[in-house]
């Protein structure tokens, strides 16, 4: 599976949404779907921009018991969406179930990866509060390694783990990363971030980007570079 570049609309209502995705005529960028437009829309919001032409991660990150994943890994499955998630802390059991909810009856279904560790969690964070002992590199490639052994596509991960889960998991198991920024660009409130040539190199396979596309003076013209610089 060839890479690609993942647009983060992370916005409030539909109408900021669709007035960005009018930017791009012609173009139709793979779009993440978050909670915060989820929540505000509902499942018609995935559904109009399905039709729309373009391809979507809905990014719900799910975390329960087995048998509710799977029930509503099956409605997700159901919006035709192309990726999804959920935390791989909620066991392989969990992951297992969810497989099997999202998996359609002639087979077919959308990538499922799993978050390891949030990027807000700190190695001190997850001793203190979650009472995990373990460094933060062990602990997110147990994840990544129990993520694949529930049978799904990949994870979401740093960019500076991207090469280390390719180690630890194959080459075609998926690394979806986040906290990528232009050299040239604001940081925002990510601390560890890449370059999109950078994380080409270092092996990330999808990388997701928001606002140094989404803010940009010239939103096609951003997600044009980022493309140029990981894709091309």
């Amino acid at each position: 599976m060839g890479k690609d570049v993942i647009v983060a609309c992370d916005f409030s209502s539909r109408e900021e949404t669709m007035a960005f995705l009018d930017n791009f005529k012609g173009r139709k960028p793979f779009v993440k779907i978050g909670m915060e437009l989820f929540y505000a829309e509902g499942p018609d919001i995935v559904r109009e921009i399905k039709a729309r032409g373009h391809k979507i991660f809905l990014d719900l990150k799910l975390h329960d018991i087995p048998n509710t994943v799977k029930k509503s890994m099956a409605v997700l499955s159901r919006l035709d969406v192309d990726m999804t998630n959920l935390h791989a802390g909620g066991t392989i059991a969990m992951m297992e179930a969810a497989i099997e909810g999202l998996t359609r009856p002639d087979g077919t279904r959308p990538l499922l990866i799993a978050v390891t560790q949030l990027t807000s969690t700190s190695e001190e964070r997850m001793k203190n509060d979650l009472l995990i002992n373990e460094s933060m590199d062990k602990v997110v490639m147990h994840y990544a390694h129990n993520a694949k052994l529930a049978g799904l596509d990949g994870v979401v991960c740093s960019p500076l783990e991207a090469g280390k889960v390719h180690e630890v998991c194959g080459s075609g198991f998926l690394t979806v990363t986040p906290g990528v920024r232009f050299a040239d660009g604001d940081k925002g409130d990510q601390v560890r971030v890449m370059t999109p040539e950078q994380a080409k190199k270092i092996g990330s396979d999808y990388i997701v980007v928001g606002r140094p596309i989404t803010a940009a003076a010239d939103p096609v013209a951003a997600y044009e570079r980022c493309i140029n610089e990981f894709v091309d």
